[in-house]
């Protein structure tokens, strides 16, 4: 694990031991594996949670890129641009599925703003759907929440 922080920088820390104890600890188990035979080496983790740290990719596009590095061990970039899996960041197009979302629920959206505020989550749920998990979820909460004000 210190050679993962260590290449994958120290200020991401947080994000490796996340991986290392959620993903990895699971597909060791899973194949019943010791981490010495880990068929992903430091190198491709610590690039992996580089992409996280620099939100090309969410928590849960990482857990996907992971599966594929477990399963056939490239390295991340490769994998992402294979798969198309980058997060959305662009605060535009997440605007327009933002857009489209509401159009679309507007007997939800007359129900949260006459104060269902549970159904927030539901928005947010749409949003990441019709993005296929990939708009940045802080980007999204911020931009529904002015949307719906």
């Amino acid at each position: 694990m210190k050679n993962t922080v260590k290449i994958s920088g120290m200020n991401n820390s947080k994000i490796t031991a996340n991986l290392m104890i959620g993903e990895l600890n699971a597909a060791l188990n899973k194949d019943t594996l010791e981490i010495e035979n880990c068929p992903i080496t430091v190198e491709q983790l610590a690039k992996l949670v580089q992409r996280v740290a620099d939100n090309t990719l969410s928590g849960k596009l990482a857990k996907t890129v992971f599966e594929f590095m477990w399963q056939q061990p490239q390295v991340p970039d490769l994998i992402i641009e294979q798969q198309g899996l980058k997060q959305v960041t662009d605060s535009a197009a997440i605007e327009q599925i933002i857009d489209t979302v509401i159009a679309n629920n507007q007997k939800q959206l007359t129900e949260y703003r006459a104060g269902k505020q549970q159904l927030f989550g539901f928005f947010v749920g749409q949003v990441m759907k019709a993005s296929q998990g990939k708009a940045n979820p802080d980007q999204v909460n911020k931009i529904l929440q002015e949307k719906l004000s």
